[in-house]
């Protein structure tokens, strides 16, 4: 009788985004150094194979993961304010958001590495560049509300430094910001009657 051998089934294949997600999560977790290609594959159940499949080195998976960053975490988000009918619900639902990703433990972990390698020649054009399109887009909203377009970019730029503010704060010291939804409604209440005050 021949014995029949199983067929081992096939690995799954990672992707790009598989890599970039890990290296997002490596970076959140320890900051840009921690982005390194053998931890990398064994958290990912892969070999250093699989990685120089989809990537020629450490510095454009690194690339390749910040271009994430800004997609995910700028474009995204704007497409999801843009999905609001008017100014005044936009910029609540943008201020809304920003404030209550700060609530999920670590999920601003990312946004806080990124400031804190601010001059590393991978990160800088890449924050600076997130940066203009936050300040410019929020500005766009206070114009919305009838704001000339100096008044409306001061606005932009204490509404920005708010929400950094504001993560800084809810990473270092967490419960010396507002813990509960309802106190976190009332904060971004509070937030958009001071940035819109004429």
């Amino acid at each position: 009788m021949v014995e029949r051998r199983t067929r081992k089934p096939a690995a799954t294949r990672l992707t790009v985004a598989d890599w970039t997600g890990a290296a997002l999560q490596a970076m959140a977790r320890g900051g840009l150094a921690a982005v390194a290609v053998e931890p990398l594959a064994a958290a990912l159940g892969a070999t250093k194979g699989s990685f120089y499949w989809h990537f020629a080195n450490r510095d454009a998976l690194i690339e390749a993961a910040l271009q994430r960053w800004e997609t995910d975490h700028t474009e995204a988000v704007i497409t999801m304010v843009e999905a609001e009918p008017d100014p005044l619900a936009k910029l609540r639902t943008l201020i809304g958001a920003v404030i209550e990703s700060t609530a999920i433990p670590g999920a601003d972990a990312i946004e806080l590495a990124m400031l804190a390698t601010a001059d590393h020649p991978h990160v800088a054009p890449v924050l600076a560049r997130v940066t203009r399109r936050r300040l410019a887009y929020t500005a766009q909203l206070f114009e919305g509300l009838g704001l000339d377009p100096d008044e409306a970019a001061d606005r932009a730029l204490i509404a920005v430094s708010t929400y950094l503010g504001h993560a800084q704060l809810a990473h270092a010291t967490p419960a010396l910001v507002p813990g509960t939804v309802e106190q976190r409604r009332r904060y971004v209440d509070r937030i958009i009657g001071l940035v819109t005050a004429l």
